[in-house]
């Protein structure tokens, strides 16, 4: 029974996943390129901020050591997991440098050790890249044979950031892609006894592993893309309420709830990049993966029809405040944000732009510096505000009220995109409101509906001739 752990990287994810192993009793050595991130799990503390990462290596630090050794990692150890960047390039693909530097040093370890080893590549990667392009290199510089003298799987995480080690250890399903059963079996114990919600794993072949990864992404974001669209036609509709609609949607057991919330555009590090990757791999393989396209072709318009939508509301020169600069609620993570997204939009439209995020704030400071002016607080945004998007449904602009938007001028127009304060400033004076998925405007709505089925004339053009 395996008890010995090893992580290759220990960035978000490969700390996390340490951290994980380390709380459900494995002895755990972790490994980096970077000193001051080996220097830190040894004396108890997190490498990189995470929620509940600092508190579970501290709780956890007789089980858990880092070093800069690959060779010292996979020689005291019985299985390796391999969480390195796969950054994508200019085409769509996943670049395995990372990976492929980090295989050769184990590769180069286990030419040194007599036991087993099995080595299991957590990183997102295109189909065929495990087999191809990895294996061969941990064969070249073990001198051994895969399958034979060491075992290897690809088994990626559904996680998200703000929440890794929560999604680590209680995930849907675990998915494991196996070179051989040995390898797929080994893993599959460890996963038995890491996960504590115990789900099965599904295990399958290195490459419908791999597809299965970038699939799922790639199937979110449709979901994603396909509520918001359903939120601008609700936008058009007397009484329109996207919520309305996807609850009831929610309830039919194929198709359920989970992310069918109308709103803004998705961002992240891995649902954009996911989505252009399957269509890249389907258009080298000779397949048209028109969906995958579109919603990402989608997503990358909201910035735009948002900037669009807003500049006539408002005069020109005014100031935006924008709620909401992460990618998401409880990350400080700003790549591909889709409140970043318009934030520079509306700069570049002449507007002025001040913002702020519960988390993200430095980080997107450098990101949009020059475009935008950060703020510290939600207090000094509205203070100066004749306009203000909430972009991210984050708990502290939940408690906004309609008096936290009293300011100099005499009417604030508010961006709602997650509906959050419909129930509180709605209505209020001095407040236009715009729950983004609901009717604009019911009278103008009704007038529409009325001429799509009278039209100009009145006479119905839906009725059949007698």
């Amino acid at each position: 029974m395996s008890e010995r752990i090893s992580v290759i990287g220990l960035g978000k994810l490969g700390a996390s996943m340490a951290a994980a192993f380390g709380s459900r009793g494995f002895d755990v050595i972790g490994v980096d390129v970077n000193q001051k991130s080996i220097d830190l799990v040894n004396a108890g503390h997190a490498p990189v901020q995470e929620t509940d990462l600092e508190e579970t290596i501290a709780a956890n630090k007789d089980r858990i050591r880092a070093t800069l050794s690959h060779e010292d990692a996979v020689l005291n150890s019985d299985i390796s997991f391999v969480i390195v960047p796969t950054p994508s390039d200019e085409k769509g693909s996943f670049s395995l440098q990372y990976a492929e530097w980090a295989f050769k040093e184990i590769g180069k370890a286990l030419g040194k050790k007599k036991d087993y080893h099995n080595i299991v590549l957590t990183s997102t990667v295109l189909p065929g890249s495990t087999r191809q392009a990895l294996i061969p290199i941990l064969e070249r510089e073990s001198g051994k044979t895969a399958g034979r003298d060491f075992g290897v799987c690809y088994s990626p995480e559904f996680i998200a950031l703000g929440s890794i080690i929560r999604d680590f250890l209680n995930p849907d399903f675990t998915l494991i892609g196996e070179l051989d059963d040995r390898s797929g079996s080994m893993l599959e114990s460890i996963y038995s006894r890491l996960m504590v919600n115990h789900q099965k794993s599904a295990r399958m072949s290195l490459e419908n592993a791999e597809l299965t990864k970038i699939s799922v992404n790639t199937f979110v974001t449709t979901k994603i893309t396909f509520a918001n669209m359903l939120a601008e036609i609700c936008e058009k509709l007397p009484g329109g309420d996207v919520d309305v609609v996807t609850n009831a949607l929610g309830l039919d057991s194929r198709i359920g709830r989970k992310y069918l919330t109308g709103s803004i555009g998705y961002g992240g590090p891995c649902f954009p990049r996911d989505n252009v990757a399957l269509s890249y791999i389907a258009g080298q393989l000779g397949v048209k993966a028109g969906l995958a396209e579109t919603t990402d072709s989608m997503n990358r318009a909201v910035a735009e029809k948002v900037s669009k939508r807003i500049l006539p509301m408002i005069k020109p020169g005014a100031t935006v405040a924008v709620l909401g600069l992460s990618y998401k609620p409880f990350s400080h993570v700003t790549e591909e944000s889709q409140g970043v997204y318009v934030a520079k939009q509306l700069s570049n439209n002449g507007l002025r732009v001040v913002a702020y995020d519960p988390m993200s704030s430095e980080m997107a400071l450098e990101d949009i510096r020059r475009k935008i002016v950060v703020l510290d607080s939600v207090e000094e945004c509205l203070a100066q505000a004749e306009a203000v998007l909430i972009t991210t449904p984050d708990p502290a602009f939940k408690d906004l009220t309609a008096a936290s938007f009293k300011n100099e001028w005499s009417e604030v127009l508010v961006f709602d995109f997650w509906r959050l304060l419909a129930d509180k400033v709605a209505d209020a004076p001095g407040i236009k409101y715009v729950g983004i998925g609901t009717s604009e405007n019911d009278i103008a709505n009704t007038a529409r509906l009325k001429k799509l089925w009278w039209g100009e004339a009145g006479e119905s053009l839906h009725t059949s001739a007698e």
